[in-house]
């Protein structure tokens, strides 16, 4: 085998091994990077949500966290429910738009069960489920038409 014959032999190998080897690495890290990306947008979506639970346990007044409607709120304690319940529209919104589809693999789906959770408990309280009219406006669409469906299939508390 000549020198020439050896190099021609060599790009042939390189050619039907190393090519798709290096294909399949490729798609293998793309894969890998996305999936943390994700992860990434779940766990920021989640501090967010940690921190928007710290702000309803500074209001205890308010009385959130009980399953019933809170009665008898004065003006000013009106006004901060509907605060803290637009915050809490704005961060579910922000959630069905970043980790909401169609066609979700199984993880995508575990963690877009975890907020379609989060959402069915507080459509489970009739004072949120009064106020959604009027929280979603000039919300996105499909998210409005999706938490709106999700409160129908609530049970009222």
């Amino acid at each position: 085998m000549t020198t020439l014959e050896i190099w021609e032999l060599l790009s042939y190998v390189v050619t039907v091994i190393g090519l798709p080897l290096a294909i399949s690495v490729f798609i293998y890290e793309q894969r890998k990077e996305r999936n943390n990306e994700e992860e990434e947008v779940y766990q920021l979506l989640s501090d967010n949500y940690q921190e928007f639970l710290k702000i309803a346990l500074e209001n205890p007044d308010l009385r959130l966290f009980a399953n019933e409607e809170t009665p008898a709120l004065a003006p000013e304690q009106r006004e901060r429910m509907f605060i803290i319940f637009s915050m809490l529209i704005s961060l579910f919104e922000r959630a069905y738009l970043l980790l909401y589809e169609d066609d979700m693999t199984e993880k995508q789906a575990r963690r877009w069960r975890s907020w379609e959770d989060y959402m069915g408990e507080w459509c489970n309280r009739a004072d949120f489920r009064s106020l959604l009219p009027v929280l979603l406006r000039g919300e996105d669409p499909e998210f409005a038409g999706y938490i709106q469906k999700l409160a129908v299939s609530s049970p009222v508390t």
